[in-house]
């Protein structure tokens, strides 16, 4: 196996994780921010305000984006099992 399909796969395989995470790890960031700026406003300083608003726009995020996410997943494994005879010589 040469370096170059090495480093190939191995770009492929974290542009995927991106791609996988990126949805569930940005709405947790929005909701977190809006979130701290109603508790700036309100002076709130209650720390497990901002996670049971996480938990469910995350688990929706994930509802939503769930199969999509699926099929990203399972066409990268597709691809990359078609892939292993031509990867070893």
């Amino acid at each position: 196996m040469s370096p170059e399909a090495v480093l190939s796969e191995g770009n492929q395989a974290l542009q995927l994780t991106l791609l996988l995470a990126a949805p569930l790890l940005l709405t947790a960031l929005g909701v977190g921010i809006i979130i701290g700026v109603f508790q700036a406003a309100t002076q709130i300083n209650e720390q497990t305000l901002s996670f049971i608003p996480k938990l469910i726009a995350t688990a929706a995020v994930l509802v939503v984006a769930g199969p999509w996410m699926l099929r990203l997943l399972v066409e990268y494994t597709r691809r990359l099992f078609d892939t292993i005879p031509t990867l070893i010589h």
